[in-house]
């Protein structure tokens, strides 16, 4: 079994990034990171995105509206920001206060400046293989984690477990793409999915993005298999200062000595998104160049 160290990827990728800004001529890339509200998780999450821009030369415009903010009131921020030629990408983390919708949020933001991936327009584009369109992050991050750990897609059976809008829908959509590493067949199942575990056992790729704690079990694993385990949940437990534990939606302790490969929770996948929200950045701003 080898852990796919997704620290270390991301590292690189942000190594990467700061050597392309740094021969940038002009103006930096600049991202603007929108927190509504002071969710712990959210400040955590913005925290940190605000420090790899730091780390890569980005320019980030954090701004921070109440929690009592509404829709409309975000949306006026969002056409400011849509607007600004010295913006390239916009990010406005989510969750969002009740009252929001998030998909009404996600088309807002133009399509150019939506380096979240999550707009209708890029949507659209992944689904045509337009690679001029922004990928979702961590999806991006999940192929990238493969690529760079000499795992190839090609004629592999490829199980996504979770259909979101977020991971589960595009991961399938990139794995099946007509490149040199893609090109897998991918079946994706979710919570209504009858024999659920007869189908990942078939998997040569598992993609767990199902949001329940170390739901997928060794039973449900071929042995060989390749396991990406998207998910990070919090499980009470006393014996930590902070009283929970992080946890993956795989039963990691059963499951890895099955894998050929799997991505550990924490360290996996959840730097790899951050990575590649930088990337989109910078692609923004070079797009917004030309």
């Amino acid at each position: 079994m080898e852990l796919i160290d997704g620290n270390k990827i991301a590292a690189d990728i942000v190594a990467e990034l700061k050597t392309r800004v740094a021969a940038l001529p002009g103006r930096r890339p600049c991202l603007a990171l929108v927190r509504v509200g002071e969710d712990p998780a959210s400040v955590s999450y913005v925290k940190k995105k605000e420090q790899t821009s730091a780390t890569i030369g980005i320019e980030s415009r954090l701004i921070f509206p109440p929690v009592t903010t509404t829709q409309a009131e975000l949306f006026a921020l969002i056409d400011q920001l849509n607007a600004d030629p010295g913006v390239d990408g916009i990010l406005v983390q989510s969750p969002l206060p009740k009252g929001i919708n998030e998909v009404e949020v996600f088309r807002r933001i133009a399509a150019h400046k939506d380096v979240d991936g999550f707009h209708t327009m890029n949507l659209g584009k992944l689904a045509q293989e337009d690679d001029t369109g922004f990928v979702a992050c961590t999806p991006a991050g999940i192929m990238e984690l493969l690529q760079r750990s000499g795992v190839s897609l090609s004629g592999k059976h490829v199980v996504v477990l979770g259909r979101s809008l977020i991971v589960g829908k595009p991961a399938a959509l990139l794995a099946m793409q007509r490149k040199s590493w893609a090109n897998a067949t991918v079946t994706v199942c979710h919570s209504q999915t009858a024999n659920l575990a007869a189908l990942t056992r078939q998997a040569d790729v598992l993609i767990a993005a199902i949001g329940k704690p170390e739901f997928v079990t060794a039973d449900m694993v071929k042995p060989g298999a390749v396991v990406i385990d998207v998910g990070v949940n919090r499980v009470p437990d006393a014996t930590k200062k902070s009283g929970y534990r992080l946890t993956g939606d795989v039963h990691f302790p059963t499951v890895s000595p099955l894998c050929a490969k799997i991505t550990p929770v924490p360290g996996g996948v959840g730097p790899m998104t951050v990575a590649m929200l930088m990337a989109n950045t910078v692609k923004a701003h070079a797009q917004n160049r030309a």
